[in-house]
């Protein structure tokens, strides 16, 4: 059994810099600006050698009508739910203001054990204006600096006297789980499909762009499968990306990327694969990781017996070379084939682990390399003898020959589709390289 923390309180308190300071690095995204967290986001954190989950949440606004400022209510309390304890955060130089009252009541019809945080305490005389914090009645109040670290080794003491032995014991159960990154331009289902995926309001969705700015990430199980679903900010042109934070929310997605095993590219059915897809889709081929392309609201589509068939064949000549990608026409809303989309995904995944015994991989490709051999360079013949694959994290096979330096980049391709005829690497980029026999 794991124990959870989640930190709360109004915008701009400080809570996602004290939830990285306990986490250890920079993950969630910080700013001047209030209303910067928007959906949950996790991390894990030790002290005195105990492991815990860390949740922060977006700024708790009651009674509001915005969109974003009601949805971030539901947010919030999804995580009072999952949490075992709480961590309830408040800012020195503004004193208690109306939103911590309602935030404060909120938390007394809550049963979980609360650590009041004052937040921005720096020096003695903020120490003095924090006592007035002990009127909203909570018994244990901190007075920290997140942002110097002043006051937080009490905070996690706090937190670690809750956790008892059996809750202490924490395993990582995700770290060997496979890795799925759901990357696309904005607005185009990211956050439905993981909702969609998952049963369970997990991300904020609402219709307007850039709605998700952190990458999330999901633990996945049901029906047998496992994995873990990273969900992204959309990736935007460069000439779009004006503000501080959604350069952020870029940089988290293409980390996303390098972390994943598999990406789901997820383009909008009813826009058809634009120039951003297509940048997309070349960095996840250059970080060399596996991909399934989703063509997501397809019910908007008008359609005929063959709109599928051109609507694939037009993909796949606008990714050309790279073709072997398996592609799935879903609606996130209606869902549509997302059990398909699950099994190509994980099919993906397997590709990204296959290794092809070095006899049979002999057997198949010196047929077909004395079927078609290598062109001659100025008047010698190249004689590959001898194939294996490379002990790598992405697919990669090693030729040995006479003249490695001259075999050019067409007979490497024709030796990659050789490969991807008789072994199964589809939606997998492969590495060819030519080695001294």
């Amino acid at each position: 059994m794991s124990f959870t923390v989640a930190i709360v309180g109004r915008p701009n308190v400080g809570k996602s810099t004290l939830f990285n300071r306990m986490v250890g690095y920079r993950k969630a995204i910080t700013d001047d600006e209030s209303g910067v967290t928007r959906d949950r986001q996790y991390g894990i954190s030790e002290w005195n050698g105990k492991v815990f989950n860390v949740v922060d949440t977006g700024g708790f606004v009651p009674n509001s009508a915005d969109i974003f400022e009601s949805e971030i209510r539901e947010q919030v309390r999804l995580a009072l739910n999952e949490a075992s304890l709480i961590v309830f955060v408040t800012d020195v130089t503004t004193g208690i203001t109306d939103l911590d009252d309602a935030m404060a009541k909120e938390l007394r019809r809550s049963k979980k054990p609360i650590l009041l945080a004052v937040n921005k305490v720096d020096n003695s005389q903020r120490l003095y204006q924090g006592q007035e914090f002990y009127g909203l009645g909570f018994e244990n109040v901190t007075f920290i600096s997140s942002i110097s670290g002043g006051g937080t080794g009490e905070l996690m003491d706090a937190i670690t006297d809750c956790i008892s032995e059996e809750e202490a014991e924490f395993e990582d159960k995700n770290a060997e789980l496979p890795k799925i990154a759901i990357v696309g331009q904005p607005n185009v289902g990211k956050s439905t499909l993981l909702n969609t995926l998952t049963g369970q309001h997990r991300n904020i969705v609402t219709d307007i762009a850039g709605t998700t700015r952190d990458s999330i990430h999901t633990y996945y199980n049901l029906y047998g499968k496992e994995f873990l679903l990273i969900d992204t900010a959309g990736i935007r042109k460069k000439n779009k990306v004006n503000e501080n934070l959604e350069f952020y929310s870029v940089i988290r997605a293409i980390k996303a990327i390098d972390e994943a095993d598999v990406c789901l590219l997820v383009i909008d059915g009813t826009l058809g694969i634009e120039a951003q897809d297509m940048s997309i889709f070349r960095q996840i081929q250059l970080k060399k990781k596996g991909v399934v392309i989703l063509v997501n609201k397809w019910d908007l589509v008008e359609k005929d017996t063959n709109t599928m068939k051109q609507y694939e064949k037009a993909i796949r000549e606008k990714i050309a070379p790279f073709r072997d990608v398996p592609i799935v026409f879903i609606s996130a809303v209606e869902k549509q084939r997302i059990h398909k989309a699950i099994d190509e995904i994980l099919k993906v995944y397997d590709n990204t682990q296959r290794k092809i015994s070095t006899s049979k991989l002999n057997d198949a490709m010196l047929e077909e390399i004395e079927k078609y051999p290598p062109p001659t360079y100025r008047g010698e013949y190249i004689r590959i003898k001898f194939i294996t694959q490379l002990p790598t994290k992405v697919p990669s096979f090693a030729f040995f020959c006479n003249h490695p330096d001259y075999v050019k980049q067409a007979y490497k391709s024709y030796l990659e589709n050789r490969l991807r005829e008789h072994f199964d690497f589809s939606g997998v980029p492969i590495n060819i390289f030519m080695r001294k026999k």
